[in-house]
């Protein structure tokens, strides 16, 4: 390895504290809001956890739609606050159907909170955020959105839809450092984080947050907050406002493309359908020649991003990274030449020309 000098990383000079309220506006152009966002100085599931622990109270009934090993440790930071928590469980690593999510209100009507993960990069599928939102609206349900793998790949317009609470981590897509998140707030889930048993002098608590720094004039955090992680994160929003959000999930759709016509050509399984599929991580079924331990065993090539899935029903699927800078014509071929190495050493019949012109032909095509 090159002989680095690293100390320049050493005593950094403070974030300045008239800087982190530029940031929090930014997070906010990108989310598409006008409500509170709170800087969260730890990587996301801290976030997500201190939305449940805030919100949580006896008298409260929540609908936790599980998806992935996330939306079960939501339903349980949600329990044991004494919330009164339904968890609607989807087919393992797949989405939850709107169907489901429309019966599972009928069944209860006093339903007053409904937690969704967009996007899961566990297993590569997409949740029908929009109509399980609009669906929420309708009954007058504060919605909680785990948006933390979704922002920058999907579009995510949080007052348009209606989003109450959305918890984003900048690591993913907007390709950031995965040390902070953000939290956007609306006035109704305020009414409801602001209960007569709320946790104080916590970093789970959003209430501190609130009186400690919106009400304050969103100037210096409270704590220590990190600086490094700050500046990196002030220089990829930089880079986000250069490129532009669109921009960046259209990119992201074009890799999400060009991945799965490669793969199809390949005559690879595709785990769920287009409309169904993140922008993220492309998931196919692993062939059955082909043991999980033997496509763990070593590394299939050099500049690609290839693991296999996390969690129930995603042991044998196998993740194609196409996630923030990594959406690019160069990472997704070196995944596609990675999976044509795995799949021929394994002796599985392939089209290495076709797969390459499908990739080819996504990224000229003009539209």
């Amino acid at each position: 390895m090159p002989n680095r000098d690293w100390t320049f990383l050493l005593d950094t000079p403070p974030f300045p504290a008239d800087a982190y309220a530029p940031l929090a506006d930014q997070l906010a152009a990108i989310l598409g809001t006008r409500n509170d966002v709170l800087l969260i100085q730890a990587e996301a599931v801290l976030a997500l956890e201190a939305v449940a622990t805030s919100l949580a109270r006896p008298d409260l009934s929540a609908l936790n739609i599980v998806t992935s090993p996330y939306g079960s440790w939501f339903g349980g930071w949600l329990s044991r606050g004494g919330v009164q928590v339904t968890n609607l469980q989807a087919a393992p690593a797949k989405p939850i159907t709107i169907e489901a999510v429309e019966a599972a209100l009928d069944a209860e009507p006093d339903i007053q909170i409904l937690a969704v993960v967009h996007a899961e990069s566990a297993s590569g599928i997409l949740n029908p955020l929009e109509e399980i939102v609009a669906l929420a609206k309708k009954r007058g349900i504060v919605t909680v959105v785990d948006a933390v793998a979704s922002v920058g790949g999907h579009a995510l317009e949080v007052d348009r839809l209606g989003i109450d609470i959305a918890v984003i981590g900048p690591q993913k897509s907007l390709a950031g450092p995965a040390g902070l998140s953000a939290i956007s707030i609306s006035k109704a889930a305020w009414a409801f984080l602001d209960h007569d048993n709320p946790p104080r002098e916590s970093m789970l608590s959003l209430i501190d947050q609130k009186k400690q720094w919106l009400e304050i004039g969103r100037g210096a955090l409270p704590g220590t907050p990190a600086p490094l992680e700050f500046y990196a994160l002030r220089a990829a929003l930089q880079r986000v406002e250069q490129e532009g959000i669109a921009h960046i999930v259209a990119r992201h759709k074009r890799a999400a493309s060009a991945t799965r016509s490669a793969l199809q050509a390949l005559s690879a399984t595709l785990w769920v359908e287009k409309d169904q599929a993140s922008a993220l991580v492309t998931t196919v079924i692993l062939p059955e020649k082909i043991a999980l331990n033997d496509f763990a065993a070593r590394s299939w090539g050099a500049g690609s991003d290839l693991t296999s899935g996390v969690g129930p029903g995603a042991e044998r699927l196998l993740r194609f990274n196409h996630t923030g800078r990594r959406a690019a014509r160069d990472a997704v071929t070196a995944n596609i030449d990675a999976y044509i190495s795995l799949i021929k050493h394994f002796d599985v019949a392939h089209d290495a020309i076709s797969a390459h012109s499908a990739l080819a032909k996504t990224y000229e095509d003009p539209n």
